[in-house]
């Protein structure tokens, strides 16, 4: 696909970009509103398409649980067997908790973790189905008290009788940020992993306790504009840390719901090396 319409699709999702503004420039560039249409499926997330990981194998539930800036909806899963897990929170790009970001969840299940998905839009009622409400919707949340609230998953996490007590965090795009975030403002998180997630402010970095684990696509230039700077503050501080850099993919290449941004080949890797580091910082 022509690497433009990517480009466009990124503007779109993360700049005030109404939609009309989005379908009017994607006409242009495909030359017909009838191409347009057929290539727009491929860039929306398909979560009708979205994989079920092991439901069979695994304990799953839908929680609710206050926190200092407000109660929190979330998904849960983990193995069957009923005993203590290292806890992992996975964050969702800026489209809420969807089928897609459950089922990452029942992945990390699957690899012997309990895994909750938060929803980052429990503040406003709960993520809609419609993506674009959803878009709409993370215009409206405080940052801070955003922090505040998943925050507050990690005690959540620590009192429950099925957690080891040792918490990391995976997050994508909005919740890669979220995750950099968190691993700030959290001196009780073991281990952050960013999937191509906007770097937290240099300044702050020198606070990180947490092991530290980012995964960029070589053609999102949006993000990896701030690579840089944050690899020299995470050495400054004497931080642990692995930084991977995916070659000719672009942004959200691990989400395999956008047939035109996803890469199974580096999705299959980078996964694969976050399920390491977990299990490295967190144990099992």
């Amino acid at each position: 696909m022509d690497q433009r319409i990517i480009n466009l699709y990124d503007e779109y999702t993360h700049r005030p970009l109404s939609r009309d503004q989005f379908l009017q420039q994607l006409v242009r560039l495909t030359g017909s509103l009838a191409a347009a249409l057929t290539v727009l499926p491929m860039l929306e997330g398909n979560y009708a398409s979205a994989q079920v990981t092991g439901a069979d194998q695994l304990f799953t539930e839908r929680v609710e649980f206050d926190t200092a800036a407000g109660r929190m909806k979330a998904y849960v899963a983990r193995p069957a067997l009923l005993k203590k897990y290292p806890a992992v929170i996975i964050i969702h790009e800026n489209r809420g908790l969807n089928a897609h970001i459950e089922d990452v969840a029942r992945r990390a299940a699957i690899a012997g973790f309990l895994a909750i998905a938060p929803d980052g839009l429990s503040s406003l009622g709960g993520t809609p189905a419609n993506e674009d409400d959803a878009r709409q919707l993370f215009s409206k949340l405080d940052a801070a008290e955003n922090i505040t609230r998943f925050s507050g998953v990690i005690p959540y996490l620590k009192a429950r009788g099925d957690s080891t007590g040792s918490v990391g965090c995976v997050g994508f795009c909005w919740g890669g940020a979220m995750a950099n975030n968190l691993a700030v403002q959290n001196p009780d998180l073991k281990a952050a992993v960013a999937f191509y997630g906007r770097q937290p402010e240099t300044a702050a970095v020198q606070k990180i306790k947490a092991a530290v684990q980012l995964h960029y696509a070589a053609l999102d230039e949006r993000v990896n504009a701030g690579m840089g700077a944050y690899e020299e503050a995470l050495k400054a501080a004497g931080i642990k840390y692995e930084q991977y850099l995916y070659e000719g993919v672009n942004h959200a290449f691990h989400n395999d719901t956008s047939a035109a941004r996803y890469n199974r080949e580096a999705a299959t890797l980078a996964w694969s090396r976050t399920l390491d580091f977990l299990r490295k910082y967190l144990g099992s």
